[in-house]
């Protein structure tokens, strides 16, 4: 099957984003692609946290979700909505993922269960737990183009949940992220061909790129990587859509191979010698 991939520069006015994604799902049905996969936060990006909570609702209030919905089933399509900011009962955040049928049904959710707390050499630091819930649940889900495995940007940094994902019949690792430009120029491509390599699984990764209205960069790439490590599609920095034609049977190709699943054992106590 065909996918596409959204690559967004999302800014701090959420009906400006749901414009833009209503538009990349029209041209992601019209090029062909059965699924369309868009990025973390691709209805609000605002550092500004105080402005930002105008902007964030409950899911059922959510104009982003709602206007997806409404196009994907306007044009039959599927869409991993990367995630949105979304307010829980609790009255806090979360980063939450939605894949949503070619009907308009949200068929399945995944809140971020690693959030991104560090300070890096640049002088950058990011708290997301100071507003954010993180979540509780890994989170499989039957698509038309095979069975996804969902996460969320700093997810990647965790290779045991993509193990447990794949084990559990993922064929597909779903990875959208807004990564800061340098991690992203360090360590972006080599974490996601690893995800891909060690679970024999292709990977789909759409990105945040660009200079952002909030003062933020994003180093952009959004990926496809197949089963064997192979970069199908990298979209540098450039805003717009990007497609690549998955071909499921790799995976089973890959897996063969390398049977990885069925040599892993448990790992034993660590001993200091």
């Amino acid at each position: 099957m065909r996918i596409a991939l959204l690559q967004m520069t999302s800014g701090i006015d959420p009906a400006v984003n749901a414009a833009d994604l209503r538009h990349g799902i029209a041209a992601a049905a019209a090029n062909g692609a059965g699924m369309l996969f868009t990025p973390e936060m691709s209805g609000l990006i605002d550092r500004d946290r105080m402005r930002a909570a105008a902007s964030i609702h409950p899911e059922d209030q959510d104009r982003v979700l709602a206007t997806v919905r409404e196009a994907a089933a306007a044009a039959g399509i599927w869409v991993h909505l990367g995630s949105l900011a979304v307010r829980r009962d609790d009255g806090r955040f979360a980063n939450r993922g939605f894949v949503i049928d070619g009907a308009g049904e949200i068929r399945a959710r995944y809140d971020k269960l690693h959030l991104f707390d560090v300070d890096l050499p640049t002088g950058e630091s990011w708290r997301e737990s100071a507003a954010y819930a993180p979540g509780e649940t890994a989170v499989l889900v039957a698509t038309p183009v095979g069975a996804l495995g969902l996460s969320i940007c700093y997810d990647l940094r965790f290779g045991p949940l993509y193990s447990a994902l794949a084990e559990a019949g993922a064929r597909i690792l779903t990875i959208p992220a807004a990564f800061t430009r340098p991690t992203g120029a360090a360590h972006w491509h080599t974490l996601i061909r690893a995800r891909a390599i060690e679970t024999g699984s292709f990977v789909v990764a759409a990105a945040q790129s660009g200079a952002h209205e909030d003062g933020r960069g994003t180093y952009g790439h959004s990926l496809v990587v197949d089963p064997w490590g192979e970069v199908l599609l990298d979209m540098g920095d450039a805003r717009g859509l990007g497609f690549a034609d998955i071909a499921i049977d790799r995976v089973d190709d890959a897996r063969a191979r390398i049977p990885v699943a069925a040599h892993r054992r448990p790992i034993p106590p660590v001993t200091s010698a």
